[in-house]
């Protein structure tokens, strides 16, 4: 592609961009990747590997607590948060140093700096320009901020693995993943948590059953979800912060957490200016080969605000570079994405929820198992796993798997792959199950809900 200094310019060295452009750069494209923070985006860095690295750490709790059923004498055990955030520290600079390497071995330019889109195919570096015969914009999302009063005082989940200590008390405004899993590792590590929320349950797009059993696991495990409620405002007395709710209430906590949701990162990219069209969230708009409004300029990921799961960016930055760079236009399959949420107890869960589907189908079967998992028995703990099938009654074909309890996450993915190839209920019944498991259970169940 003469004329220009490379093929390619990438924006953003997150899970999709150097995915993008390590298969662009095999293709046989010149790409530079332009990078302003720690290599790996969110996920590595702010996300998904930070936070399921401080979950094991508070299901330490529940092992140690369990430990005396199986006949071992544990001394009483301490915690200390900054040896946490000190070894989690030293594997995400671990991390950071695999996606360098990877990138250089791609034979990727990896530029530092920020990045504005100064036409279709030039972008500026803090100062220094660069074009491209083809520009992807994987900038990825932040947390969202309401402006409530007092709104500064409060942190998002970027600052979440940074404390310096581990607070007593916290104020967790929000519901979704981001929420309830941190509701989970801080309550486990020790911390007094009130989770507020402004629907009647948590996980708004979940499966209504798995919200209630979730919320019900949550206020088992001592946190003060207060449902139907918001955050306010905030205010500083002292050293505390003062969460004032829409109920009139107060709450009084050492840090008060907002998660209610991310937004595309957009601003400041020029994207406006050079034609690039966002929609009323600020999301690049795209079609189904992530090419935007300007020919030359494509986006995927959390930026275009389809599924904003790592998994997905990586599927959408492998359709991408086949499309683009190797003549070999591949689309992206959306249906049946499975997704977890590591909260205390975990969720997995693949496929149409029962709303969604009775919505899609007409009425459909449902199957359901609710027990306590084998390893509660001796240990003495007393939380329910709860999975759930919904199946076709006409064509019997599994439409939604989902589950809540240990190992969840792991299990899920066995039953993605089973509805991604369309596995109807008589194949999961014909299906010799693992004993003792609770993975079994999704073979087993034989009764359909009255």
């Amino acid at each position: 592609m003469s004329g220009y200094d490379y093929d390619l310019i990438t924006i953003g060295a997150g899970s999709g961009g150097v995915r993008a452009s390590r298969l662009a750069a095999s293709f046989g494209a010149k790409v530079a990747v332009v990078e302003r923070s720690a290599l790996g985006g969110t996920c590595v860095n702010l996300g998904c590997i930070p936070k399921k690295l401080l979950a094991y750490a508070a299901h330490f709790h529940d092992d140690f607590e369990d430990a005396a059923g199986y006949g071992w004498t544990v001394p009483t055990p301490s915690f200390e948060w900054s040896r946490l955030i000190q070894a989690k520290d030293a594997e995400l600079t671990r991390l950071n140093g695999v996606y360098q390497r990877i990138l250089e071995n791609a034979g990727c330019t990896l530029i530092r700096g920020t990045a504005r889109l100064v036409d279709p195919h030039t972008v500026e570096v803090d100062g220094r320009r660069l074009t491209a015969a083809n520009i992807l914009v994987v900038t990825g999302s932040r947390p969202r901020v309401p402006a409530i009063p007092g709104g500064e005082l409060g942190v998002t989940s970027d600052q979440m693995f940074h404390l310096p200590a581990l607070p007593e008390r916290v104020v967790i405004s929000g519901g979704g993943y981001i929420a309830v899993e941190f509701a989970g590792i801080l309550a486990g590590l020790g911390t007094h948590v009130t989770l507020v929320h402004r629907g009647h349950a948590v996980l708004r797009g979940f499966d209504e059953d798995i919200r209630q059993a979730l919320g019900a696991a949550m206020v088992a495990r001592g946190i003060d979800l207060r449902l139907d409620t918001t955050v306010d405002a905030l205010r500083k007395e002292g050293e505390a912060v003062i969460s004032t709710l829409s109920d009139g209430t107060e709450v009084a906590a050492d840090l008060n957490l907002c998660a209610v949701g991310r937004v595309p990162n957009t601003r400041g990219l020029g994207l406006d200016e050079v034609g690039v069209k966002l929609d009323e969230a600020g999301a690049v708009v795209v079609d189904e080969d992530f090419r935007t409004s300007q020919p030359s300029i494509y986006a995927l990921g959390d930026v275009i605000n389809r599924v904003t799961l790592t998994p997905v960016a990586l599927a959408e930055a492998i359709a991408f570079a086949n499309t683009v760079f190797n003549g070999n236009e591949q689309l992206v399959d959306y249906t049946n994405i499975p997704s977890a949420v590591f909260s205390h107890p975990p969720i997995g869960t693949v496929g149409l929820t029962e709303a969604a589907a009775t919505a899609q189908h007409g009425p459909v079967d449902v199957y359901e198992s609710r027990f306590n998992p084998l390893k509660n028995t001796l240990g003495g703990r007393v939380e329910r796993t709860y999975m759930k099938l919904i199946v076709h009654p006409k064509t019997d074909r599994v439409l939604g798997c989902h589950m809540m309890g240990p190992d969840a996450p792991e299990i899920l993915q066995g039953m993605a792959v089973a509805l991604k190839c369309g596995a109807t209920k008589r194949q999961l019944d014909s299906t010799v199950g693992i004993h003792p498991t609770a993975a079994e259970e999704f073979v087993t169940m034989r009764t359909k809900r009255g």
